[in-house]
């Protein structure tokens, strides 16, 4: 059967033929970005296996793979099962290592889990792949949390790193070990910094993942979008521009070794974007409140990112417009709400 593509305004425009009939491994593939990739590959001829564990804190959910669950090998287990992994990835020509543990709270009231997921895990499928695929293709899913409070704006590549946060640290320690793992065994690896990306399939039950998914459903619902603060500046990636630059970092030599951060086409207030989602969901309320104290401790103010590296040595940019992205996902979940929640 062939993927059903959410109804989006993205267009691709990069035909990525270097993944046809080639094997190729995401961890964390039942979540939302991993997903994504996973539909976008079957359409593009790849054979996707696809690694979770299906945590019910995670963004892994079957509904997401609804479409291609025929074209794709699942494995449920865990990714910091390193000996498990190894019989995994072997004989992958592309490992899409996107599993982690993404919420700044949890990390906070559970240190060692947040290290398990997103130090071990990394870790467990690096070695995999030195024993069982060395000479595999590895995109490593980071964060622009690493940065921290930003000291300028845009943040690019070269700004200084110091996460406010443990969830920030453990996605640190993940980018690198990725960059050591090519500087000293010549895995071939690199890494994507994200920033508040959003769509179709993401996490909307609660905050684990992302504000917005939890913006979304509550005006579907009929419930206030409740905003803190509402001065900070953001931007956003919309899904499938996400998974573009994960297939042009996946296909493009240039990558190995490299990072890169990935923006949106767009900064906008939080407040701004609350009102923008209102309209378009129609007539939702929203109410801007003062920040929770444990939230307000960890948060960076602004933040938009320098995306200019990544256009200039791999050819991708966002397409997709905010106003667009919001459309398609609001969509999205009018159909399929029960489905994640």
């Amino acid at each position: 059967m062939e993927s059903d593509p959410p109804a989006s305004a993205a267009v691709s425009v990069l035909g990525h033929p270097g993944y046809a009939g080639r094997r190729v491994l995401i961890t964390g593939g039942m979540g939302f970005i991993g997903s994504n990739l996973a539909h976008r590959l079957v359409g593009l001829g790849a054979e996707v296996t696809v690694v979770d564990h299906l945590h019910p804190n995670y963004g892994g959910n079957w509904a997401n793979l609804a479409g291609v669950e025929d074209r794709v090998r699942v494995c449920l287990g865990d990714a910091c099962e390193e000996a498990w992994m190894h019989s995994v990835v072997a004989g992958q020509d592309f490992v899409f290592n996107l599993a982690g543990q993404t919420s700044h709270l949890d990390s906070l009231h559970d240190p060692g889990r947040d290290l398990r997921m997103n130090c071990g895990a990394p870790l467990a499928v690096l070695e995999a792949v030195r024993k069982e695929a060395p000479g595999a293709k590895v995109v490593f899913a980071s964060t622009r949390q690493i940065y921290g409070r930003p000291r300028y704006l845009p943040v690019d590549e070269e700004h200084p790193l110091s996460p406010v946060d443990v969830n920030g640290i453990h996605k640190l320690a993940g980018e690198h070990y990725h960059l050591l793992y090519h500087q000293i065994y010549g895995v071939r690896a690199c890494a994507l910094r994200l920033t508040n990306t959003y769509g179709p399939r993401m996490r909307v039950k609660d905050a684990r993942q992302t504000f917005l998914g939890v913006w979304i459903r509550a005006a579907l619902e009929g419930k206030p979008v409740e905003v803190w603060g509402g001065r900070q500046l953001r931007d956003f990636t919309f899904g499938e521009d996400c998974v573009e630059a994960l297939l042009s970092a996946g296909g493009n030599g240039r990558a190995e070794g490299r990072i890169y951060n990935l923006g949106g086409l767009e900064v906008v207030s939080l407040a701004d974007l609350a009102q923008m989602l209102a309209e378009v969901v129609g007539g939702a309320r929203v109410e801007c409140r003062e920040f929770p104290p444990e939230r307000q401790r960890i948060d960076i103010g602004d933040y938009c990112a320098d995306w200019s590296r990544v256009r200039e040595e791999l050819g991708w940019e966002p397409r997709v417009a905010l106003r667009a992205g919001l459309e398609a996902t609001v969509g999205y979940y009018r159909e399929r709400l029960g489905e994640y929640v």
